[in-house]
Protein backbone atom coordinates (compact mmCIF):
# COMPACT_ATOMS: atom_id res chain seq x y z
CA UNK A 1 0.00 0.00 0.00
CA UNK A 2 1.12 3.33 -0.34
CA UNK A 3 2.09 5.68 2.69
CA UNK A 4 -1.10 8.18 2.12
CA UNK A 5 -3.12 5.13 3.00
CA UNK A 6 -0.55 3.07 5.79
CA UNK A 7 -1.22 6.95 7.22
CA UNK A 8 -4.86 6.82 6.85
CA UNK A 9 -5.41 3.44 8.40
CA UNK A 10 -2.93 4.30 11.45
CA UNK A 11 -5.00 7.21 11.84
CA UNK A 12 -7.96 5.13 11.98
CA UNK A 13 -6.51 2.60 14.39
CA UNK A 14 -5.62 6.22 16.73
CA UNK A 15 -9.34 7.15 16.62
CA UNK A 16 -10.38 4.23 17.38
CA UNK A 17 -8.28 3.55 20.45
CA UNK A 18 -9.18 7.28 21.44
CA UNK A 19 -13.47 6.32 20.95
CA UNK A 20 -15.65 6.61 24.61
CA UNK A 21 -16.75 3.28 23.25
CA UNK A 22 -20.25 3.56 25.01
CA UNK A 23 -22.17 0.94 23.26
CA UNK A 24 -19.12 -1.59 24.22
CA UNK A 25 -19.26 -0.69 27.92
CA UNK A 26 -23.21 -0.58 28.30
CA UNK A 27 -23.10 -3.94 27.02
CA UNK A 28 -20.53 -5.36 29.32
CA UNK A 29 -22.30 -4.01 32.32
CA UNK A 30 -25.65 -5.01 30.70
CA UNK A 31 -23.91 -8.62 31.39
CA UNK A 32 -22.22 -8.16 34.71
CA UNK A 33 -25.62 -7.30 35.78
CA UNK A 34 -27.80 -9.53 34.69
CA UNK A 35 -24.98 -12.15 35.38
CA UNK A 36 -25.31 -10.94 39.37
CA UNK A 37 -29.08 -10.81 38.94
CA UNK A 38 -29.51 -14.75 37.94
CA UNK A 39 -26.64 -16.34 38.41
CA UNK A 40 -24.92 -15.64 41.58
CA UNK A 41 -27.04 -15.77 44.95
CA UNK A 42 -27.28 -12.91 46.94
CA UNK A 43 -26.19 -13.43 50.76
CA UNK A 44 -28.07 -13.10 53.81
CA UNK A 45 -25.78 -10.17 55.33
CA UNK A 46 -27.49 -6.20 55.12
CA UNK A 47 -24.39 -5.24 55.93
CA UNK A 48 -22.63 -6.54 53.28
CA UNK A 49 -25.28 -6.18 50.84
CA UNK A 50 -25.34 -2.51 51.68
CA UNK A 51 -21.31 -2.16 51.16
CA UNK A 52 -21.69 -3.96 48.02
CA UNK A 53 -24.71 -1.95 47.03
CA UNK A 54 -23.04 1.51 47.41
CA UNK A 55 -20.06 0.52 45.54
CA UNK A 56 -21.85 -0.82 42.33
CA UNK A 57 -23.73 1.72 42.19
CA UNK A 58 -20.50 3.71 42.04
CA UNK A 59 -18.88 1.87 39.40
CA UNK A 60 -22.02 2.08 37.60
CA UNK A 61 -21.90 5.97 37.44
CA UNK A 62 -18.23 5.89 36.68
CA UNK A 63 -18.89 3.84 33.69
CA UNK A 64 -21.46 6.66 32.38
CA UNK A 65 -18.67 9.28 33.39
CA UNK A 66 -16.24 7.69 31.79
CA UNK A 67 -18.14 7.43 28.70
CA UNK A 68 -20.43 10.48 28.98
CA UNK A 69 -18.52 13.13 30.21
CA UNK A 70 -17.03 16.11 28.83
CA UNK A 71 -13.42 15.57 27.61
CA UNK A 72 -10.91 18.12 29.21
CA UNK A 73 -7.81 20.04 28.43
CA UNK A 74 -5.81 17.07 28.70
CA UNK A 75 -5.73 14.37 26.16
CA UNK A 76 -2.50 12.26 27.48
CA UNK A 77 -2.52 9.14 27.90
CA UNK A 78 -5.80 8.82 27.11
CA UNK A 79 -9.00 11.01 27.76
CA UNK A 80 -10.78 8.60 29.39
CA UNK A 81 -8.32 8.67 32.34
CA UNK A 82 -9.04 12.04 33.08
CA UNK A 83 -12.89 11.90 32.96
CA UNK A 84 -12.42 8.56 35.05
CA UNK A 85 -10.42 11.32 37.83
CA UNK A 86 -13.58 14.03 37.02
CA UNK A 87 -15.79 11.54 38.12
CA UNK A 88 -14.14 10.32 41.09
CA UNK A 89 -14.16 13.76 42.18
CA UNK A 90 -17.76 13.73 42.07
CA UNK A 91 -18.08 10.91 44.06
CA UNK A 92 -15.67 11.90 46.83
CA UNK A 93 -17.37 15.37 47.05
CA UNK A 94 -20.50 13.73 47.64
CA UNK A 95 -19.34 11.32 50.33
CA UNK A 96 -17.87 14.81 51.85
CA UNK A 97 -21.55 16.12 52.27
CA UNK A 98 -22.90 13.34 53.27
CA UNK A 99 -19.89 13.29 55.96
CA UNK A 100 -21.05 17.09 56.73
CA UNK A 101 -24.90 15.86 56.90
CA UNK A 102 -24.08 13.33 59.67
CA UNK A 103 -23.43 14.22 63.77
CA UNK A 104 -19.56 14.71 64.53
CA UNK A 105 -20.14 10.86 66.61
CA UNK A 106 -22.08 9.31 64.01
CA UNK A 107 -19.91 10.76 61.21
CA UNK A 108 -16.48 9.24 62.88
CA UNK A 109 -18.27 6.03 63.85
CA UNK A 110 -19.28 6.14 59.89
CA UNK A 111 -15.35 5.27 58.97
CA UNK A 112 -15.41 2.16 60.67
CA UNK A 113 -17.81 1.20 58.28
CA UNK A 114 -14.63 1.86 55.05
CA UNK A 115 -12.30 0.30 57.93
CA UNK A 116 -13.21 -0.85 61.46
CA UNK A 117 -9.64 0.30 62.54
CA UNK A 118 -10.97 4.00 62.57
CA UNK A 119 -13.37 5.42 64.72
CA UNK A 120 -11.03 5.66 67.59
CA UNK A 121 -9.61 9.01 69.27
CA UNK A 122 -5.73 9.21 67.97
CA UNK A 123 -3.06 8.50 70.61
CA UNK A 124 -1.36 12.06 71.71
CA UNK A 125 2.27 12.45 70.50
CA UNK A 126 4.95 14.22 71.02
CA UNK A 127 6.11 16.99 68.66
CA UNK A 128 8.95 19.36 68.67
CA UNK A 129 11.09 18.80 71.97
CA UNK A 130 14.72 18.92 71.83
CA UNK A 131 15.29 21.19 68.92
CA UNK A 132 19.38 21.02 69.19
CA UNK A 133 20.87 20.03 65.46
CA UNK A 134 24.30 18.40 67.96
CA UNK A 135 23.36 17.33 70.97
CA UNK A 136 26.56 16.77 72.88
CA UNK A 137 24.78 14.95 75.84
CA UNK A 138 24.20 12.22 73.92
CA UNK A 139 27.35 10.37 73.32
CA UNK A 140 25.74 7.62 71.68
CA UNK A 141 24.57 9.58 68.46
CA UNK A 142 24.96 13.37 69.08
CA UNK A 143 22.94 14.24 65.64
CA UNK A 144 20.58 11.96 66.87
CA UNK A 145 17.96 14.54 66.00
CA UNK A 146 18.31 15.00 62.33
CA UNK A 147 18.41 11.12 61.64
CA UNK A 148 15.03 10.71 63.67
CA UNK A 149 13.76 13.67 60.77
CA UNK A 150 15.21 11.44 58.08
CA UNK A 151 11.81 9.23 57.53
CA UNK A 152 9.39 8.33 54.94
CA UNK A 153 8.04 12.13 54.74
CA UNK A 154 11.52 13.43 53.33
CA UNK A 155 10.94 11.89 50.06
CA UNK A 156 7.53 12.60 50.49
CA UNK A 157 7.62 16.31 50.96
CA UNK A 158 10.50 15.53 47.79
CA UNK A 159 7.66 14.51 45.34
CA UNK A 160 4.92 16.45 46.50
CA UNK A 161 6.62 19.64 45.56
CA UNK A 162 7.80 18.31 42.81
CA UNK A 163 4.36 17.29 41.43
CA UNK A 164 3.45 20.94 42.29
CA UNK A 165 5.72 22.52 40.78
CA UNK A 166 4.67 20.67 37.72
CA UNK A 167 0.79 21.58 38.43
CA UNK A 168 1.76 25.48 38.94
CA UNK A 169 4.35 25.94 36.49
CA UNK A 170 5.73 29.08 38.35
CA UNK A 171 8.87 29.15 40.72
CA UNK A 172 7.91 32.09 42.62
CA UNK A 173 4.26 30.87 43.34
CA UNK A 174 5.60 27.42 44.52
CA UNK A 175 7.88 29.42 46.89
CA UNK A 176 5.63 32.05 48.11
CA UNK A 177 3.39 29.00 49.09
CA UNK A 178 6.18 27.02 50.23
CA UNK A 179 7.11 29.73 52.74
CA UNK A 180 3.12 30.43 53.39
CA UNK A 181 2.68 27.11 54.70
CA UNK A 182 5.96 27.29 57.44
CA UNK A 183 4.04 30.81 58.16
CA UNK A 184 0.90 29.19 58.72
CA UNK A 185 2.38 25.82 60.94
CA UNK A 186 4.16 28.31 63.08
CA UNK A 187 0.29 30.14 63.83
CA UNK A 188 -1.27 26.99 64.28
CA UNK A 189 0.80 24.82 66.27
CA UNK A 190 -1.35 26.10 69.30
CA UNK A 191 -4.14 24.20 67.78
CA UNK A 192 -2.21 20.72 65.99
CA UNK A 193 0.69 19.65 67.74
CA UNK A 194 2.37 17.97 65.10
CA UNK A 195 2.87 21.81 63.82
CA UNK A 196 5.21 22.21 66.36
CA UNK A 197 8.36 21.79 64.55
CA UNK A 198 11.98 22.99 65.16
CA UNK A 199 13.25 25.64 63.23
CA UNK A 200 15.82 23.36 61.68
CA UNK A 201 13.07 21.29 60.52
CA UNK A 202 10.49 24.33 59.32
CA UNK A 203 13.48 26.37 57.16
CA UNK A 204 16.30 23.76 56.37
CA UNK A 205 14.88 20.68 56.25
CA UNK A 206 11.11 21.80 54.90
CA UNK A 207 12.07 24.68 52.75
CA UNK A 208 15.22 24.34 52.12
CA UNK A 209 15.92 20.41 51.64
CA UNK A 210 12.80 18.69 50.84
CA UNK A 211 10.41 21.92 49.35
CA UNK A 212 13.03 23.18 47.80
CA UNK A 213 14.74 20.54 46.01
CA UNK A 214 11.62 19.49 44.68
CA UNK A 215 10.75 22.45 43.29
CA UNK A 216 13.96 22.84 41.55
CA UNK A 217 13.69 19.30 39.70
CA UNK A 218 10.69 20.12 38.87
CA UNK A 219 11.48 23.78 37.24
CA UNK A 220 13.97 21.29 35.28
CA UNK A 221 11.60 18.90 34.54
CA UNK A 222 9.32 22.33 33.15
CA UNK A 223 12.55 23.27 31.20
CA UNK A 224 12.63 20.46 29.17
CA UNK A 225 9.30 20.40 28.47
CA UNK A 226 8.94 23.54 26.96
CA UNK A 227 11.93 22.89 24.93
CA UNK A 228 11.13 19.15 24.22
CA UNK A 229 9.83 19.17 20.25
CA UNK A 230 6.12 17.63 20.04
CA UNK A 231 5.90 15.82 16.57
CA UNK A 232 3.60 12.70 17.30
CA UNK A 233 3.72 9.66 15.28
CA UNK A 234 1.19 6.80 14.83
CA UNK A 235 2.32 4.09 16.86
CA UNK A 236 1.58 1.55 13.47
CA UNK A 237 3.94 4.34 11.28
CA UNK A 238 7.09 3.29 13.82
CA UNK A 239 9.00 0.37 11.62
CA UNK A 240 11.40 -0.52 14.79
CA UNK A 241 10.44 -2.17 18.12
CA UNK A 242 12.44 0.14 20.15
CA UNK A 243 10.79 2.89 18.30
CA UNK A 244 7.32 1.74 19.21
CA UNK A 245 8.03 1.30 23.04
CA UNK A 246 9.67 4.80 22.89
CA UNK A 247 6.09 5.83 21.69
CA UNK A 248 3.96 4.06 23.86
CA UNK A 249 6.19 5.86 26.73
CA UNK A 250 6.01 9.17 25.39
CA UNK A 251 2.01 8.19 25.52
CA UNK A 252 2.13 9.14 29.00
CA UNK A 253 4.08 12.81 28.01
CA UNK A 254 1.82 16.13 27.04
CA UNK A 255 0.40 16.02 23.80
CA UNK A 256 1.32 19.84 23.62
CA UNK A 257 3.02 21.94 26.08
CA UNK A 258 1.49 25.34 27.25
CA UNK A 259 3.29 27.65 29.76
CA UNK A 260 1.81 29.34 32.12
CA UNK A 261 2.29 32.93 32.36
CA UNK A 262 0.62 34.22 35.57
CA UNK A 263 1.81 37.78 35.17
CA UNK A 264 0.03 38.76 38.49
CA UNK A 265 0.69 42.71 38.84
CA UNK A 266 -0.27 43.34 34.90
CA UNK A 267 -4.01 43.46 36.51
CA UNK A 268 -6.48 42.85 38.69
CA UNK A 269 -8.19 40.10 37.21
CA UNK A 270 -4.98 38.09 37.52
CA UNK A 271 -3.91 39.69 40.98
CA UNK A 272 -6.84 37.97 42.32
CA UNK A 273 -6.79 34.95 40.48
CA UNK A 274 -3.10 34.49 41.78
CA UNK A 275 -4.09 35.59 45.34
CA UNK A 276 -6.81 33.20 45.37
CA UNK A 277 -4.94 29.85 44.36
CA UNK A 278 -2.49 30.78 46.75
CA UNK A 279 -4.98 30.75 49.37
CA UNK A 280 -6.93 27.13 47.80
CA UNK A 281 -3.64 25.60 47.76
CA UNK A 282 -2.83 26.56 51.67
CA UNK A 283 -6.33 25.49 52.57
CA UNK A 284 -6.17 22.08 50.75
CA UNK A 285 -2.41 21.74 52.84
CA UNK A 286 -4.52 22.48 56.14
CA UNK A 287 -6.93 20.60 54.84
CA UNK A 288 -4.66 17.42 54.98
CA UNK A 289 -3.84 17.91 58.90
CA UNK A 290 -7.19 19.01 59.90
CA UNK A 291 -9.06 16.00 58.49
CA UNK A 292 -6.69 13.74 59.95
CA UNK A 293 -7.08 15.08 63.07
CA UNK A 294 -10.88 15.93 63.17
CA UNK A 295 -11.78 11.92 61.52
CA UNK A 296 -9.40 10.28 63.78
CA UNK A 297 -7.20 8.90 61.12
CA UNK A 298 -3.45 8.15 61.50
CA UNK A 299 -1.09 9.93 59.25
CA UNK A 300 -0.53 6.34 57.58
CA UNK A 301 -3.63 5.54 56.55
CA UNK A 302 -4.02 4.25 53.34
CA UNK A 303 -6.86 6.71 53.09
CA UNK A 304 -4.87 9.91 54.04
CA UNK A 305 -2.69 8.12 50.76
CA UNK A 306 -5.57 8.28 48.47
CA UNK A 307 -6.62 11.60 48.87
CA UNK A 308 -3.25 12.61 48.17
CA UNK A 309 -3.03 10.32 44.57
CA UNK A 310 -6.75 12.20 44.00
CA UNK A 311 -5.19 15.78 44.19
CA UNK A 312 -2.43 14.55 41.96
CA UNK A 313 -4.78 13.52 39.41
CA UNK A 314 -6.92 16.76 39.11
CA UNK A 315 -4.74 19.18 40.68
CA UNK A 316 -3.08 19.39 37.09
CA UNK A 317 -6.11 19.75 35.35
CA UNK A 318 -7.92 22.24 37.63
CA UNK A 319 -5.03 24.13 37.57
CA UNK A 320 -4.24 24.60 33.34
CA UNK A 321 -8.72 25.00 33.24
CA UNK A 322 -8.21 28.00 36.18
CA UNK A 323 -4.99 29.56 34.00
CA UNK A 324 -7.10 29.47 30.90
CA UNK A 325 -10.09 30.99 32.03
CA UNK A 326 -7.89 34.04 33.96
CA UNK A 327 -6.09 34.13 30.53
CA UNK A 328 -8.55 34.36 27.75
CA UNK A 329 -11.97 35.31 29.41
CA UNK A 330 -13.15 35.98 25.95
CA UNK A 331 -13.00 32.11 24.96
CA UNK A 332 -13.26 30.65 28.28
CA UNK A 333 -16.69 31.98 29.77
CA UNK A 334 -16.91 29.87 32.59
CA UNK A 335 -14.61 27.64 34.86
CA UNK A 336 -13.91 24.46 33.80
CA UNK A 337 -15.46 21.24 35.30
CA UNK A 338 -12.54 20.00 36.97
CA UNK A 339 -11.77 23.35 38.97
CA UNK A 340 -15.08 23.97 39.85
CA UNK A 341 -15.15 20.31 41.84
CA UNK A 342 -11.32 21.21 43.48
CA UNK A 343 -12.61 24.33 44.32
CA UNK A 344 -15.97 22.33 46.28
CA UNK A 345 -13.85 19.85 47.21
CA UNK A 346 -11.66 22.15 49.26
CA UNK A 347 -14.34 24.36 50.84
CA UNK A 348 -16.36 21.53 51.76
CA UNK A 349 -13.35 19.53 53.84
CA UNK A 350 -13.20 23.01 55.23
CA UNK A 351 -17.22 23.02 56.11
CA UNK A 352 -16.46 19.14 57.81
CA UNK A 353 -12.79 20.56 60.21
CA UNK A 354 -15.24 23.47 61.54
CA UNK A 355 -18.07 21.46 62.19
CA UNK A 356 -16.52 18.51 63.88
CA UNK A 357 -14.12 20.33 65.73
CA UNK A 358 -14.94 23.95 66.81
CA UNK A 359 -13.29 24.35 69.77
CA UNK A 360 -10.10 23.49 68.02
CA UNK A 361 -10.36 26.18 65.26
CA UNK A 362 -11.52 28.50 67.67
CA UNK A 363 -8.34 28.46 69.53
CA UNK A 364 -7.31 32.10 70.50
CA UNK A 365 -4.32 32.84 68.06
CA UNK A 366 -1.39 34.35 69.86
CA UNK A 367 -1.53 38.26 70.17
CA UNK A 368 1.98 38.77 68.03
CA UNK A 369 0.68 35.96 66.03
CA UNK A 370 -2.45 38.11 65.17
CA UNK A 371 -0.99 41.02 64.86
CA UNK A 372 1.67 39.53 62.21
CA UNK A 373 -0.80 38.56 59.56
CA UNK A 374 -3.26 41.91 60.31
CA UNK A 375 -0.11 43.89 58.90
CA UNK A 376 0.31 41.15 55.84
CA UNK A 377 -3.14 41.69 54.86
CA UNK A 378 -3.13 45.07 55.44
CA UNK A 379 0.23 45.45 52.98
CA UNK A 380 -1.62 43.29 50.28
CA UNK A 381 -4.57 45.58 50.42
CA UNK A 382 -2.35 48.79 50.45
CA UNK A 383 -0.39 47.43 47.44
CA UNK A 384 -3.75 46.31 45.96
CA UNK A 385 -4.85 49.90 45.82
CA UNK A 386 -1.83 51.35 45.08
CA UNK A 387 -1.21 49.18 41.65
CA UNK A 388 -4.64 49.06 40.58
CA UNK A 389 -6.41 52.30 41.42
CA UNK A 390 -4.33 54.84 42.87
CA UNK A 391 -1.02 54.52 40.47
CA UNK A 392 -3.65 54.91 37.61
CA UNK A 393 -5.24 57.71 38.20
CA UNK A 394 -1.58 59.27 39.29
CA UNK A 395 -0.21 58.61 35.60
CA UNK A 396 -2.66 59.72 34.04
CA UNK A 397 -2.48 63.44 36.28
CA UNK A 398 1.56 63.13 34.99
CA UNK A 399 0.73 62.50 31.46
CA UNK A 400 -1.23 65.67 31.71
CA UNK A 401 -4.34 64.28 30.67
CA UNK A 402 -6.48 65.60 34.09
CA UNK A 403 -9.06 67.06 31.61
CA UNK A 404 -9.77 63.95 30.64
CA UNK A 405 -10.69 62.89 34.36
CA UNK A 406 -13.11 65.57 34.51
CA UNK A 407 -14.93 65.00 31.19
CA UNK A 408 -14.52 62.07 30.41
CA UNK A 409 -12.93 62.41 26.90
CA UNK A 410 -10.81 59.79 25.27
CA UNK A 411 -8.68 61.99 22.50
CA UNK A 412 -6.08 58.84 21.43
CA UNK A 413 -4.21 59.00 25.24
CA UNK A 414 -4.77 57.30 28.11
CA UNK A 415 -8.58 56.28 29.54
CA UNK A 416 -8.86 58.17 33.38
CA UNK A 417 -12.36 58.40 34.03
CA UNK A 418 -13.14 56.03 36.48
CA UNK A 419 -15.33 53.55 34.65
CA UNK A 420 -12.47 53.14 32.03
CA UNK A 421 -9.83 52.78 34.45
CA UNK A 422 -12.25 49.82 36.18
CA UNK A 423 -13.04 49.04 32.31
CA UNK A 424 -9.21 48.62 31.86
CA UNK A 425 -8.07 46.74 35.01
Amino acid sequence: RSRSERGGAAGQRCLLLLRAHTVTVLFILTCVLVYVTLLEETPQDTTYNTKRGIVASILVFLCFGVTQAKDGPFTRPHPAYWRFWLCVSVVYELFLIFVLFQTVHDGRQFMKSIDPKLGVPLPERDYGGNCLIYDPGNTTDPWHNIWDKMDGFVPAHFLGWYIKTLVIRDWWMCMIISVMFEFLEYSLEHQLPNFSECWWDHWIMDVLVCNGLGIYAGMKTLGWLSMKPYQWQGLWNIPTYKGKIKRIAFQFTPYSWVKFEWKPASNLRRWLAVLGIIFMFLLAELNTFYLKFVLWMPPEHYLVLLRLVFFVNVGGVAMREIYDFMDDPKFYRKLGQQAWMVAAITVTEFLIVMKYDPETIMLPIPFFVTQCWILGILLILCWTLWRFFIRLFLGCSHSGVASQVRNGVRSGGPVCTLQSVLWNI
